[in-house]
């Protein structure tokens, strides 16, 4: 089991920036691949980025690169997503989800397990 908890989020204006956290705990998480999704109201949810427990292999989606940056701190199992030049469109439930696939992965069904989440609203 892994539990995984997301902090961070909030009401930030239009070119604002946020940072989001997710503290993992549980067994062998370097077993796993972290990812970080969102979902706006009445929308898919949608891949935003990924990184292996290791820190070697990192994803975005193009429409987020130069923008938005993953990390993670192993010391303390913790996945960081900063996010810069928000836009009214970046507004969504964050999501830190955990994959124990060989590779990060981009699809919300191949997820093994998932945060509660965290909201981000950005006004414009």
């Amino acid at each position: 089991q892994v539990q995984l908890a997301e902090s961070g989020g909030g009401l930030v204006q239009a070119g604002g920036s946020l940072r989001l956290s997710c503290a993992a705990s549980g067994r062998t998480l370097s077993n796993y691949n972290m990812q970080w999704f969102r979902q706006a109201p009445g929308k898919r949810r949608e891949f935003v980025a990924a990184i292996s427990w290791s820190g070697t292999r990192i994803y975005y989606v193009d429409s987020m690169k130069g923008r938005f940056t993953i990390s993670i701190d192993n010391a303390k199992n913790t996945v960081y997503l900063q996010m810069n030049s928000l836009k009214f469109e970046d507004t969504a439930v964050y999501y830190c989800a955990a994959s124990s696939l060989s590779n990060p992965v981009k699809e919300p069904g191949r997820i093994d397990y998932w945060g509660q989440g965290t909201q981000v609203t950005v006004s414009s």
